[in-house]
């Protein structure tokens, strides 16, 4: 009798990991899948949303982590400390949740300037103050040069890397799991897409893309509450950060076990975004925001949010780009501005690395 564990999909792959491993795409699911929740699985882990539902005393709490290592640390419309802040808050928000704390950690290579790190710290407390939070505990640590493994391609200057964990309060009635889409739910996105992944790829040495494109990377808490209050029914959020849009449609199709269709003519995307893309071959549905969000809701109630949406700022160019179908289940599918249709999936790896 053969008692030897089955081969992972990871282990298959590569018996290694890889910077594609962290790229959002296929082989983070699929390494998330066969390490993380295999060794570490349990009942709250289990959705793989953007946090975790607690209830601890009667009250009910979402927590959040994430890791930020973008490189260059510094970019047009923001910069790491900026970054940290915002994803954290972000997903609290895609969970229904009003941000109130921040931890802060910060892993510093040996030969970082104590100006820099003024400047980023500055920057995480500006941030907090304008999402509403307070950074209440942290650690530091520094690490010998070099020992941040960025590689030479690619760097830009001694590293920081930041680690922020994220505590809200869950609104009263509201689950927006990605789990809960339904067939003739309109699927919309606040604003224009690709703007943080492109502009960290022309802020980066050698590119030379002249665009005064800037990082979209913004707190979404104030955008979001609204729609909530008037809304509490909304089915699913999800910030289209690693993966992109298309990393977070799949989601939302393979956790809700639904279709979703598109279409290229409704997607929001910017020349000058449209036009990298096509430079450096990539696909804009792939490419990473920080300052937008994916709001699935029911058709009825579609008009209706759009138009709290875009009365905020951060909503303008808020818009339907979808809906959920009854067909097609786990996949999603658009439909081309020539008329075609294609499947729409993630990349196996990664297009840009070190976005966020």
């Amino acid at each position: 009798m053969n008692t030897q564990r089955p081969i992972s999909s990871v282990q298959r792959g590569a018996d290694v990991i890889l910077m594609a491993h962290g790229g959002g795409g296929g082989m983070t699911r699929r390494l998330i899948e066969d390490v993380m929740v295999r060794e570490l699985g349990n009942p709250i882990l289990a959705p793989l949303d953007d946090g975790a539902y607690l209830r601890l005393s009667g009250t009910d709490l979402v927590m959040t982590t994430d890791s930020y290592v973008v490189d260059p640390i510094f970019f047009p419309g923001g910069d790491i400390g900026r970054l940290a802040v915002c994803g954290t808050v972000n997903d609290l928000a895609m969970m229904g949740a009003e941000p109130r704390y921040l931890s802060l950690a910060l892993i510093i290579e040996e030969g970082l300037s104590l100006a820099d790190l003024r400047r980023i710290v500055r920057s995480v407390g500006r941030t907090a103050r304008e999402a509403g939070v307070a950074i209440v505990t942290g650690d530091t640590k520094v690490i010998g040069r070099g020992r941040g493994g960025r590689g030479e391609a690619i760097r830009t200057g001694s590293d920081i890397f930041i680690n922020t964990t994220g505590l809200g309060t869950r609104c009263r009635g509201v689950d927006t799991s990605v789990a809960n889409a339904r067939p003739g739910d309109a699927v919309i996105v606040t604003g224009a897409i690709g703007d943080h992944g492109i502009a960290i790829m022309n802020a980066r040495d050698g590119l030379q893309l002249k665009s005064s494109l800037k990082s979209d990377v913004q707190p979404l808490w104030s955008l979001i509450k609204p729609v909530l209050k008037a809304v509490p029914r909304i089915h699913c959020l999800r910030d289209p950060t690693r993966g992109g849009v298309a990393g977070a449609l799949c989601d939302i199709a393979r956790s809700s076990g639904r279709g979703i269709r598109i279409q290229e003519k409704s997607l929001p995307v910017r020349p000058e975004v449209r036009g990298s893309c096509g430079i450096l071959g990539l696909d804009p549905l792939n490419v990473a925001n920080e300052g937008k969000a994916l709001v699935v809701c029911a058709g009825s109630d579609a008009n209706r949010v759009l138009k709290i949406l875009r009365g905020h700022r951060a909503g303008k160019r808020a818009c339907i780009i979808g809906r959920v179908a009854s067909g097609h289940a786990g996949l999603v599918v658009m439909e081309t501005a020539c008329g075609g249709e294609r499947l729409v999936d993630v990349p196996t790896g990664e297009d840009l690395p070190r976005i966020c």
